[in-house]
This record gives C-alpha cells, sequence and structure tokens, in this order.
C-alpha cells in the first residue's frame, strides 16, 4: 500500500480541527449480508461521522473535499475509497445553496463480524486482509479502478439471491488487485470509538437504537441529554438532518420491514414491536417511507420469495428430466 504523504494532488492539509464525530446506525436486512444503496446531495447522512461498519463509497456525481481521520483532500466523479470500522470520514460537494442532486455516491456497507465468517468459511478471501486491515486508515483506489467498480456496484443495487454474493466478490477481487492503492489517514491515527460514543449526541442515538421498541418522547431525551425541548430539538436536527421524530420513524419502519420479511408476526403485533402505539399511525408511516402498505410491501416479497423457490424447482425438473433422457439413451 503507498501512502498519502507526499502526494499533493489527494491532500491539502492533515491540520484542520476536527470535531467530534457522529455515529451513524447502519441497518443491514436481516436476510441480507450487506448493505448497498445510493443517495444524493444534499442528505442527510453527509455529516463528519463513524459506524463499525466497512464501507466502500464510489463518487457518481459532483466535485468537492472529503475527510477521512486526519486526511483532507479533493474528489471528483470515479473518486473510489474504503473506509474501516469506525473511521470517521466525509463528503462535502461544492454544490450551490438551493440545488440538489439526484445521486452522489454507491455505497456498500458490510459488518465485522460477516467478513470475518467470510473469511473463516472460504479461505481465498484471506487475499483480502490487507486490504480491510489498511482500510483503518481509508484506502484510495486509482480512477481506473472506480470506472471498473461502478457496474458492479449499480448491478448490486437491483441484485438478488445468490448474484449479490457474486457481485461482492468480483468487487473485492477488484479492489484486492488494483494496482497503487493508497492510504489516507497519517500512519498515527487511530480511530477512537469509545471517545467518539461519549458526545452528547451520540449518547442520544445509541439510546434510541437501544430503546427503539419503547415509548420514546422527544422531551424525556432533551432532558436526558441536559437540554431544553426547543435547544435538543436544533441540537438533533443539526447532527442528523432530519427531527427526533423522522429519525425514530424511520428505524422503526426499517425494523419492521425486517420483521415483515421474516415471516413470523402479524402486521399489528409488528407495529407494536417496534415501537408505534397504534395500527393507524404505523400504516401511515410505512406509507410514507415506502410507498406502499406493509401488507402490500410482505406480499411483493412473497412473491419475490415465491419466484425464487418456482426457479429452483424448474431447475431441478430440468435436471431430472436430462437425467432420465440419458439414463433412456436418448440424450
Amino acid at each position: 500500500m503507498h501512502t498519502a504523504q507526499g502526494a499533493a494532488a489527494h491532500a491539502d492539509a492533515r491540520c484542520a480541527k476536527i470535531v467530534p464525530p457522529d455515529l451513524e446506525l447502519v441497518a443491514v436486512p436481516r436476510d441480507e449480508s450487506f448493505k448497498v444503496w445510493s443517495h444524493g446531495y444534499p442528505y442527510r447522512t453527509v455529516r463528519w461521522h463513524f459506524h463499525p461498519e466497512y464501507e466502500i463509497q464510489l463518487v457518481t456525481s459532483t466535485t468537492g473535499k472529503y475527510f477521512v481521520g486526519d486526511y483532507i483532500g479533493n474528489f471528483a466523479p470515479g473518486n473510489l475509497v474504503m473506509v474501516g470500522s469506525n473511521l470517521p470520514h466525509n463528503w462535502v460537494s461544492h454544490v450551490p445553496r438551493g440545488d440538489r442532486v439526484d445521486e452522489r455516491c454507491l455505497i456498500l456497507q458490510f459488518d465485522v463480524a460477516f467478513i470475518a465468517r467470510a473469511i473463516q468459511a472460504l479461505p481465498e478471501l484471506r487475499r483480502a486482509e490487507p486490504l480491510l486491515d489498511a482500510s483503518r486508515w481509508g484506502v484510495l483506489f486509482s480512477p481506473e479502478t472506480g470506472a471498473a467498480a461502478e457496474p458492479i456496484m449499480r448491478e448490486l443495487l437491483r441484485a438478488q439471491g445468490m448474484r449479490r454474493i457474486t457481485l461482492f466478490l468480483a468487487l473485492f477481487d477488484l479492489l484486492v488487485q488494483s494496482a497503487a492503492p493508497i492510504k489516507l489517514a497519517s500512519a498515527a491515527y487511530r480511530a477512537d470509538p469509545a471517545r467518539y460514543a461519549e458526545t452528547p449526541v451520540n449518547h442520544v442515538l445509541s439510546y434510541i437504537g437501544k430503546n427503539l421498541s419503547q415509548a420514546l418522547r422527544e422531551a424525556d431525551v432533551a432532558e436526558l441529554a441536559g437540554q431544553s425541548v426547543s435547544a435538543f430539538s436544533r441540537f438533533f436536527r443539526r447532527h442528523t438532518g432530519v427531527s427526533f421524530v423522522q429519525y425514530v420513524n424511520r428505524l422503526r419502519i426499517n425494523l419492521a420491514c425486517q420483521l415483515l420479511m421474516s415471516g413470523e408476526l402479524n402486521i399489528t403485533d409488528i407495529c407494536y414491536q417496534v415501537g408505534f402505539n397504534n395500527l393507524s399511525n404505523f400504516n401511515r408511516q410505512f406509507l410514507l417511507l415506502k410507498n406502499m402498505s406493509p401488507s402490500r410491501w410482505r406480499a411483493f416479497q412473497r412473491l419475490n420469495a415465491a419466484s425464487a423457490t418456482e426457479s429452483s424447482a424448474a431447475a431441478a425438473a430440468s435436471q431430472a428430466f436430462g437425467e432420465r433422457m440419458v439414463g433412456a439413451g436418448i440424450a
């Protein structure tokens, strides 16, 4: 791995005043190994933040400044970076105030336990360990690697089933074989999630995450943070980009989707288990965020699962038919 020191094209300074990063809660669906998504600009997650998950981010539009640990550099479309567990980071685009960009980047996130299990099950993946280790400081790949990664990541956005794993491995193979990736943060930099977690906003976010299924009133959480409700409301929106109620509802609806996919609980039970206190509000918030009702969302998921089952059955029947033909001396 090369280092960023001495690469003037990739850094402006290492002396910027660094503020404590915010914790981002990454919700990987229960029936998936990793999360793939995209977002535009401005967007609520565009802030100085960290999370326990690894992240691979590809910029697809806009230019600007990006911050990884104590590194500051310039980015443009094709900027492909991998950040390790709990490493603070942020990309700030040069976009006129009031303008909006529909898609700024593609993102893949996966947790430490998933990749550890994958390496244990597939020894060939040990070739990725030096890259995973280097990502503790952030790793920048060449524009050529960024261009090669884009079609893989775009297909991952809509891929399902085993195709997701195939594409994940293809992306990692590309990154492992890429020429001269650059470490971004300085060699002395160390992520310190325990210290980050001591900040007021991260205490609040951790409390919300742990008590999502319980009654969460903004006034009570404001008191926990030692602030008035109005001050807390401004403080929370400044750090998360959304109101307290919007943030809690999004987390609850994401959890509801995971429970709907498991198929074990009815919708009313899910409503109360994720923290809503009445079914009509749950249905209204679900429709607002997912553009369909919970029952319709579950029906589509079942249709998708049935399609996979039918495909497997058809493949098995085709194989059995072929074996019978061979046995009869026809094929």
